[in-house]
């Protein structure tokens, strides 16, 4: 009888896979309204034919990332043309221009809703100013001190074995939330070639270095062929492992990666792209095509959002995020906590959010899904990772965790030869 009454393992499975099926419930509802770009794809095509007609603009015309580039919005004027504007928004608009330069896409604006409340809409609060930017006293030019962490000419250097390039300040976008936007200005310009080669010359005679990243403003927006040269230079350098590229044109201005761009990338391996998608939103049909073209290319894509208020700083919205971007090839990698740039603070949450957010993706999602949450310790010392508390307790041969679920266990904490003695 006693057998009878014990459940069986299949019971027992099923069972815990309903319990299961709660814990993603509060998920499924809230993903309903979290769309992707791809899910409004008639609305924006139907925003960029108004875009092509304003500017008399032929579709290869469109599909050209320097036309792109040439044709960036950066007056208040004709903004107003394409989503409407309150009186207080356009002179916000026009006292930050004064102070801090900005500029979006005609691609990236057909992602805004025309309508509605723009400081809820996650790419206006990117990509256009407001006048949270020009809060007084709070904030600075350079929190990371890159300027004391230049070796040679376009380096930075924080750590032991890898270090970043910065090859231009121009970008297909001026993000709101920029970390570098004291470099910006108000004129385009790459670095002078040599200025690049003594950042290349610094690299080789450094045999420590294994890594390097390109970045800028936007290292893309640079020519196939400077960016066929720069990386080139860093392939003939004997103890240089591989190369990364930081990027976020395939967002801002997806026209970018074309088949040429593709090919020359093929020739450079082993080369890592790293892009910014800080929002479901800005997974187009567009930006899926160029992430798709990149990873033909057998180039590893990794994402690093920027957690910001007020756009991504919900569980539901980064995880649907994180799954948009598996979709379109690219890997999760960091959340950086905003950093506290001036002119941008009303972007940055608590870090208590976005341990929140972690949370509630691990255990709950793929550890695919599951970046790292870092924030960038100011004044050059680096990433430092931060993650829930899952250790409550340490014994001499046990230490008490907490699972994902909150369920508190004991698990051993001796090695393997003790278990022998």
């Amino acid at each position: 009888m006693a057998d009878v009454m014990q459940k069986t393992s299949r019971e027992i499975s099923l069972e815990r896979a309903e319990v299961l099926k709660t814990r993603i419930v509060p998920y499924l509802e809230a993903r309903e309204e979290i769309p992707l770009g791809l899910d409004l794809q008639d609305e924006i095509r139907e925003r960029q034919e108004n875009l092509k007609a304003y500017f008399n603009a032929t579709e290869d015309e469109w599909n050209d990332w320097r036309w792109q580039i040439r044709n960036r919005i950066n007056d208040v004027e004709t903004l107003s043309k394409f989503i409407e504007l309150t009186d207080k928004q356009k002179a916000d608009i026009e006292k930050v221009g004064e102070k801090f330069r900005w500029s979006i896409s005609p691609y990236f604006l057909s992602v805004i809703e025309p309508g509605g409340n723009h400081y809820e809409n996650p790419i206006y609060l990117q990509s256009i100013p407001t006048g949270l930017e020009l809060i007084e006293g709070i904030g600075e030019a350079d929190p990371m001190g890159e300027e004391f962490t230049n070796p040679a000419p376009c380096i930075t250097r924080r750590y032991p074995d890898r270090l970043v390039i910065n090859v231009t300040n121009v970008c297909g976008m001026y993000c709101r939330h920029c970390q570098r936007r004291r470099n910006i200005g108000e004129v385009d310009a790459s670095q002078p070639s040599e200025n690049i080669q003594a950042a290349i010359d610094y690299v080789a005679a450094n045999p420590e270095i294994r890594d390097v990243l390109i970045t800028g403003g936007d290292p893309l927006t640079l020519s196939d062929e400077k960016i066929d040269w720069i990386l080139t230079q860093l392939d003939n350098i004997p103890h240089l492992e591989y190369k990364r590229i930081g990027s976020r044109m395939p967002v801002t201005v997806p026209q970018r990666i074309t088949p040429e761009l593709c090919e020359m990338l093929k020739k450079h391996h082993p080369l890592f792209i790293n892009m910014q998608f800080n929002h479901p939103l800005e997974i187009t049909e567009e930006a899926k095509k160029a992430c798709e073209m990149l990873a033909d290319a057998g180039i590893p894509l990794g994402n690093q959002a920027v957690l910001l208020r007020g756009v991504n700083d919900d569980k539901f919205v980064m995880k649907k995020l994180n799954h948009g971007l598996l979709q379109c090839r690219v890997r999760p990698y960091y959340i950086f906590h905003a950093k506290g740039v001036v002119g941008t603070l009303h972007f940055r949450t608590s870090v208590d959010i976005g341990i929140e957010i972690m949370e509630h993706l691990i255990g709950y999602t793929s550890g695919l899904a599951r970046p790292q949450f870092i924030i960038n310790a100011p004044l050059g010392k680096g990433k430092t990772p931060m993650l829930p508390e899952y250790v409550i307790s340490h014994g001499r041969d046990t230490i008490t965790i907490r699972t994902w679920e909150g369920t508190i266990i004991e698990y051993p904490n001796k090695d393997a030869e003790a278990e022998y003695e």
